[in-house]
């Protein structure tokens, strides 16, 4: 018991957030689960203990998601890992998708995330240990055709959690953030992605990209119990990565991406010398 933890993870009543809670909770550990659901939440993870506390929570609502942080801390009277594994798929041009479409999306996939870092790490601080958690995706490296708005949003969680790692860092609080490749789960189901309503017939790639993902549902080569896994080790180590990718496929794009960017950048040294100011001559 002297090393039990105490999670307090979003998005928890389906997918990698629900295979995390019912592991947890099997290993003795007390979690605090969030969901838009919470009587859906409590049938999914099928368990009623004193260790699991679950709450319903809105987490584009900072008020909403400040009482969840303060009621789980009132509970178990502290916080040690922060999962934020909150949010859903978008696909669709910029042009196809609308401006309430996409700021819903940031919303979650972004907003969200930001209010419970917000208002957990007070009760982390004051501990001086903690350890953050956020979830982005392969596409938050690597972006794939069609999926331009959920890439931005897992591209602010990379930017983010890199610079909050550093912030946080003389707390004793860490930070990794997962990049996740495509898992046996719900995410390419309804309840997890939306697709643009009104699609441009001249968006051939976009619909052949959608298409692709959409076959792949209940394919994936991903396994999510074996990724939770992973994650409750993570969170076991005394010098967890700031980065963690999850899958083979996840593995490869990354690797590929890296490979771009160094072919990319080195091609431009002359470019980018040639835009500072000149250095004079000394006269003597």
């Amino acid at each position: 018991m002297g090393n039990q933890k105490v999670w307090f993870v979003t998005g928890a009543s389906r997918g990698l957030g629900l295979s995390l809670v019912k592991q947890l909770l099997a290993a003795g550990e007390s979690v605090a689960a969030t969901s838009r659901n919470k009587q859906e939440l409590i049938n999914a993870v099928g368990q009623n203990t004193d260790h699991f506390l679950p709450l319903h929570v809105d987490l584009a609502s900072e008020e909403s998601v400040a009482r969840a942080i303060q009621k789980t801390h009132d509970t178990f009277r502290h916080i040690d890992v922060v999962v934020n594994n909150a949010g859903y798929g978008i696909g669709g041009s910029i042009e196809e998708l609308t401006d309430q479409e996409i700021r819903a999306s940031f919303d979650v996939n972004v907003f969200g995330m930001l209010n419970v870092i917000r208002h957990v790490l007070p009760f982390l601080r004051a501990r001086q240990s903690g350890h953050i958690i956020n979830i982005s995706s392969i596409a938050g490296i690597a972006a794939g055709t069609g999926w331009s708005i959920y890439a931005a949003t897992k591209f602010a969680v990379m930017g983010l959690s890199e610079v909050l790692a550093q912030d946080v860092k003389s707390f004793g609080i860490n930070v990794t953030v997962v990049a996740p490749g495509a898992f046996r789960t719900s995410f390419l189901t309804p309840e997890s992605l939306i697709l643009a309503k009104h699609p441009i017939a001249a968006y051939e790639d976009v619909r052949a990209s959608h298409a692709k993902y959409l076959t792949m549902d209940g394919a994936q080569a991903g396994d999510p119990e074996k990724a939770v896994a992973v994650l409750i080790q993570t969170a076991s180590q005394p010098n967890p990565p700031l980065y963690l990718l999850l899958g083979s496929d996840a593995y490869q794009r990354a690797l590929r991406k890296v490979e771009l960017l160094g072919d990319a950048f080195s091609t431009q040294e002359e470019v980018a010398a040639s835009t500072d100011f000149k250095q004079l001559t000394p006269l003597f």
